[in-house]
Protein backbone atom coordinates (compact mmCIF):
# COMPACT_ATOMS: atom_id res chain seq x y z
CA UNK A 1 0.00 0.00 0.00
CA UNK A 2 1.38 3.38 -0.95
CA UNK A 3 -1.12 5.90 0.39
CA UNK A 4 -3.78 6.46 3.04
CA UNK A 5 -6.23 9.36 3.32
CA UNK A 6 -7.45 10.79 6.61
CA UNK A 7 -10.63 12.84 6.80
CA UNK A 8 -10.05 15.66 9.30
CA UNK A 9 -12.95 17.53 10.90
CA UNK A 10 -13.10 20.14 13.62
CA UNK A 11 -14.66 18.78 16.80
CA UNK A 12 -17.59 20.88 18.09
CA UNK A 13 -16.04 20.68 21.58
CA UNK A 14 -12.63 21.82 20.31
CA UNK A 15 -9.72 20.15 18.60
CA UNK A 16 -9.81 17.85 15.60
CA UNK A 17 -10.99 14.32 14.74
CA UNK A 18 -9.34 12.12 12.12
CA UNK A 19 -10.64 9.01 10.38
CA UNK A 20 -8.58 6.81 8.05
CA UNK A 21 -10.77 6.25 5.01
CA UNK A 22 -11.20 2.55 4.35
CA UNK A 23 -9.63 1.59 7.69
CA UNK A 24 -10.73 1.40 11.30
CA UNK A 25 -8.30 4.11 12.32
CA UNK A 26 -9.62 6.98 14.42
CA UNK A 27 -7.73 9.56 16.48
CA UNK A 28 -7.99 13.12 17.69
CA UNK A 29 -5.87 16.04 18.81
CA UNK A 30 -6.26 19.46 20.34
CA UNK A 31 -4.06 21.10 17.70
CA UNK A 32 -3.19 20.19 14.11
CA UNK A 33 0.37 19.37 15.20
CA UNK A 34 -0.85 17.05 17.97
CA UNK A 35 -3.27 15.46 15.51
CA UNK A 36 -0.42 14.74 13.08
CA UNK A 37 1.57 13.03 15.83
CA UNK A 38 -1.48 11.02 16.91
CA UNK A 39 -2.12 9.91 13.32
CA UNK A 40 1.43 8.55 13.09
CA UNK A 41 0.97 6.74 16.43
CA UNK A 42 -2.38 5.34 15.30
CA UNK A 43 -0.80 4.00 12.10
CA UNK A 44 1.91 2.24 14.13
CA UNK A 45 -0.78 0.64 16.30
CA UNK A 46 -2.97 -0.39 13.36
CA UNK A 47 -0.33 -2.05 11.18
CA UNK A 48 1.51 -5.02 12.70
CA UNK A 49 4.55 -4.47 10.49
CA UNK A 50 5.84 -0.90 10.11
CA UNK A 51 6.81 -1.75 6.52
CA UNK A 52 3.06 -1.97 5.76
CA UNK A 53 2.43 1.63 6.83
CA UNK A 54 1.69 3.73 3.73
CA UNK A 55 4.49 6.07 2.73
CA UNK A 56 2.06 8.85 1.76
CA UNK A 57 -0.44 10.09 4.34
CA UNK A 58 -2.93 12.62 2.99
CA UNK A 59 -4.90 14.83 5.34
CA UNK A 60 -8.18 16.13 3.91
CA UNK A 61 -9.55 18.94 6.06
CA UNK A 62 -13.33 19.26 5.88
CA UNK A 63 -15.15 22.31 7.16
CA UNK A 64 -18.90 22.33 7.37
CA UNK A 65 -20.68 25.59 6.66
CA UNK A 66 -24.41 26.21 6.64
CA UNK A 67 -26.10 28.85 4.49
CA UNK A 68 -29.74 29.82 4.55
CA UNK A 69 -31.37 31.05 1.40
CA UNK A 70 -34.06 32.91 3.33
CA UNK A 71 -31.42 35.06 5.02
CA UNK A 72 -29.90 35.85 1.64
CA UNK A 73 -33.27 37.05 0.29
CA UNK A 74 -33.83 39.25 3.33
CA UNK A 75 -30.42 40.92 2.92
CA UNK A 76 -31.03 41.60 -0.77
CA UNK A 77 -34.41 43.16 -0.04
CA UNK A 78 -32.83 45.83 2.19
Amino acid sequence: MKEIIFLIEEDPDGGYNAQGLGYSIFTQGETVEELRENILDALKCHFDDERDIPKIIRLHFVREEVLTYAGFLEERAQ
